[in-house]
């Protein structure tokens, strides 16, 4: 689960994506809503329109939004039987599901809403239906033919009729509009998924460390509390004991207490460290000042030249 924000509100006051993915069959259902829904809305949008389709979840994956680290999502997944897990702080590629949709869904509804970007949230039933019936690159299946053991009848398969048959000709032009738009968005979605890959394998290091190595750590300002990280801050700091490895992603690593941060780095910010051993300080603890104050401080400071008295 994740959502994607920043969207223009429109009529029905939606102005943010709710995108929930099936890991398995890739499926995927783009709930419109709004960025003020809290927890509580947000469930009773996913048992509406996900678990009437599919059934409880066995495990949900997402990022430490408020929303899904609120007590009462915390309370129900755990009442329903559901396992919560979360993406490594400041690093949202963990739910990558997610954001493979979300780069997706994003070209889609540039290509779909044009000029009306008021009523984006009434494309978004065209465009799942035309996302879920598309090939995905990892399985070789569309999603829906993996949920439901065939694929769906699309305008694609448009067939012609039989001139005994009186034909409607808006019936007609709606319908050949709607064969052109999902051949449109199946290009897009196979485009975007190459672009994605292609993008992804550049930025893929194929590294791993072993329990006990010791790691130079990225700082990204925003893991540390606001006003700690200046601009003239060393870019990294370390080096630190690697305590636990989580999976080939994600490491636990031996932070000063001092640090009050998650000591959980994605291996995007961890750096092999070669060198000897030693406990380092913390960067972003406030030197003390050992420049003596003036005495009286709204006295200038004395002169040491040599004065000269007039009579």
């Amino acid at each position: 689960m994740d959502f994607i924000l920043g969207l223009p509100k429109t009529l029905r006051r939606n102005d943010a994506i709710c995108v929930v993915v099936d890991r398995f069959s890739k499926m995927a259902h783009f709930l419109p809503c709004s960025k003020t829904s809290d927890a509580s809305h947000i469930a009773k949008l996913y048992f509406n329109e996900v678990v009437r389709l599919h059934g409880l979840p066995k495990t949900i994956v997402s990022d430490r939004d408020v929303k899904f680290t609120s007590y009462f999502w915390k309370t129900l997944w755990m009442k329903m039987g559901t396992k919560l897990q979360f993406s490594t702080a400041f690093h949202p590629q963990t739910d990558g599901q997610t954001e493979v949709v979300n780069r997706s869904l994003g070209n889609l509804l540039r290509s779909l809403v044009g000029n009306h970007i008021r009523d984006w949230d009434t494309i978004l039933p065209t465009a799942e239906f035309a996302y879920n019936n598309s090939v995905n690159r990892t399985t070789g299946l569309s999603p829906s033919e993996i949920v439901y053991g065939f694929k769906p009848r699309q305008p694609l398969d448009l067939i012609p009729m039989s001139s005994r048959y009186r034909i409607s000709e808006s019936a007609s032009a709606f319908a050949s509009h709607l064969h052109e738009l999902h051949k449109e968005i199946a290009q897009n979605i196979e485009k975007s998924n190459k672009d994605y890959k292609l993008y992804a394998d550049l930025k893929r290091r194929f590294k791993t460390f072993k329990v006990g190595d010791f790691v130079m750590v990225r700082i990204r300002p925003e893991r540390f509390p606001q006003g700690t990280v200046k601009k003239l801050h060393a870019k990294s700091a370390g080096p630190f004991k690697i305590l636990r490895k989580v999976n080939d992603n994600a490491y636990v690593v031996d932070l000063p207490e001092d640090f009050n941060i998650n000591p959980t780095f994605n291996i995007e910010d961890l750096v092999a460290y070669e060198g000897p051993d030693f406990n380092p300080p913390n960067p972003f603890l406030q030197q003390p000042d050992i420049t003596p104050p003036l005495e009286n401080p709204n006295l200038p400071p004395p002169s040491y030249h040599s004065q000269t008295t007039h009579g």
